[in-house]
C-alpha cells in the first residue's frame, strides 16, 4: 500500500487545471498541469510555514506578511507599469527633473499625477 504525499492537490483542482489548460497538444496540457501543481504545492508549503511562525510567536504579523510578499510577488498593476514607462521615457529623453512636454500643452507631469491618483 502506498502512502499519499501530504501535499497532493485534490482531484477537483486537477480537473479544473485540465479544463483550463491550453489546447496545444498533450505536452502543453502536461506542462500546464505540472506548473499549476508546482505553484499550488509551493503555496501550501509557504502557508504552512507562515502558520508555524505565527504559532511560535517568534515573528510579528508584519514580518510574516513581508515574507509572503517576498516569496509571492504580485505582478505590477497597469498603473505601476504606466508610471514606470513614463518615468523611463522622461529620463531617457530629457533627464531627471524639470517640466517635460510630450507636445505643445501636454505635460508629462499632469499625466503622471493623473496616473498616481488612480486606485491600484
Amino acid at each position: 500500500m502506498t502512502q499519499e504525499h501530504p501535499i497532493t492537490p485534490p482531484p477537483e483542482l486537477v480537473l479544473q487545471w485540465l479544463e483550463d489548460g491550453p489546447e496545444d497538444g498533450e505536452f502543453g496540457i502536461s506542462k500546464h498541469i505540472a506548473t499549476q501543481a508546482a505553484r499550488w504545492g509551493s503555496d501550501q508549503e509557504l502557508e504552512a510555514c507562515c502558520e508555524y511562525l505565527t504559532r511560535c510567536a517568534a515573528w510579528e504579523p508584519e514580518d510574516i506578511q513581508e515574507m509572503r510578499d517576498l516569496r509571492r510577488p504580485r505582478p505590477p498593476s497597469l498603473k505601476e507599469e504606466a508610471l514606470k514607462e513614463l518615468k523611463d521615457w522622461t529620463n531617457e529623453k530629457h533627464g531627471p527633473g524639470g517640466e517635460v512636454f510630450l507636445c505643445e500643452g501636454l505635460s508629462v507631469d499632469i499625466i503622471r499625477r493623473a496616473l498616481e491618483s488612480l486606485p491600484d
